[in-house]
């Protein structure tokens, strides 16, 4: 199924209709502020699981990341973090990035198994915001790759729909994804140290 969403001004009943699908542990495409996004609901380990299968990588293997809403709701799934840390968070979120984090114990046990730490993410990209503001909690979530060598991430809709129609339970368009991923900054130190390169600049905000 393929549906359309306005970033500007998400339609209320669309975003009700996806979180359903999520609730019952279906698996949704969906846009960021980088590239489109494979998710779930994080408290379903046999949602969890399916969108290891689609990927063809074991959960304890896999790094997702969380989306989150806002700060807050990030708090709920990492160890206490110094108030430096916060600001830059503060004046980053919503945007390109994502943050890797000690984990603490709201982690689903699915994915915690080997893993201490967590990606965080705040999209700055309404569709996906309202979403995991309806649902109530994270939605997990992994990237969209390309079977092609040269585009490494897919951003037309229709043609990602054709793709994983069969796969997946909801696609929705947002309009064309960006084919460059998140900025990845690992602060399980208590430093910003950049893992991958990405969309975003860190320094603007440190």
């Amino acid at each position: 199924m393929l549906i359309k969403i306005y970033p500007e001004n998400p339609n209320e009943k669309a975003i009700e209709q996806v979180v359903e699908i999520l609730k019952k542990g279906g698996i949704i495409i969906y846009p960021t502020d980088t590239v489109y996004g494979l998710g779930c609901d994080i408290t379903n380990p046999k949602a969890i699981e399916k969108i290891c299968r689609i990927r063809g990588i074991k959960p304890e293997k896999a790094n997702f990341s969380f989306i989150c809403h806002d700060l807050s709701h990030i708090a709920d799934y990492i160890k206490p973090i110094d108030n430096t840390t916060f600001r830059v968070l503060k004046k980053a979120l919503p945007g390109p990035f994502t943050f890797i984090f000690n984990a603490n114990n709201n982690v689903p046990k699915l994915l915690s198994s080997n893993k201490k730490t967590v990606g965080i993410r705040v999209p700055d990209n309404n569709i996906a915001r309202c979403i995991v503001k309806e649902l109530g909690n994270p939605i997990l979530s992994t990237s969209i790759k390309d079977d092609d060598e040269l585009i490494e991430y897919s951003t037309d809709p229709e043609l990602i729909h054709e793709k994983y129609e069969n796969l997946v339970d909801l696609v929705i368009d947002g309009g064309y994804g960006d084919n460059e991923a998140s900025t990845v900054i690992d602060c399980t130190t208590g430093e910003f140290e950049i893992i991958r390169e990405g969309k975003g600049d860190i320094e603007e905000y440190l």
